[in-house]
């Protein structure tokens, strides 16, 4: 449903408290989340390091924040499944693979990216 609020400083203000809420919530209940935020605090600066020019620093350095976008809304997905449908109940398990299929495909872009930049280097 579309939004008739004026948006000033105080909304905007607020939206991003609810989002530091969101990603306090995702470090303190996914391991996933936050083995991927390791992974992006080790691998963003080796990217920013590695690539040649703006864009291989772009790709390198971007590819990574879109695993952790797609991992907070695949654990918002299964934290919805759970709540609805605690019991086994098959098109809820086809939400929850689906949304971790999503993570997995942006960690292979991911993987594609960075091979793609570097291992023509390494030969």
């Amino acid at each position: 449903m579309a939004s008739n609020i004026n948006r000033g400083p105080r909304q905007i203000w607020l939206a991003f408290i609810w989002s530091m809420k969101g990603l306090r919530a995702g470090w303190r209940t996914e391991a996933s989340f936050r083995l991927e935020v390791v992974l992006l605090v080790i691998l963003f600066p080796v990217g920013l390091w590695l690539g040649d020019g703006a864009i291989e620093k772009a790709l390198l350095a971007g590819s990574l924040l879109p695993v952790l976008a797609a991992e907070m809304l695949n654990s918002a997905i299964e934290c919805l499944v759970d709540k609805l449908w605690p019991e086994l109940h098959e098109t809820a398990g086809r939400a929850k693979d689906m949304g971790s299929a999503a993570v997995f495909l942006l960690m292979v872009n991911m993987l594609v990216i960075w091979g793609v930049i570097l291992l023509p280097r390494a030969f």
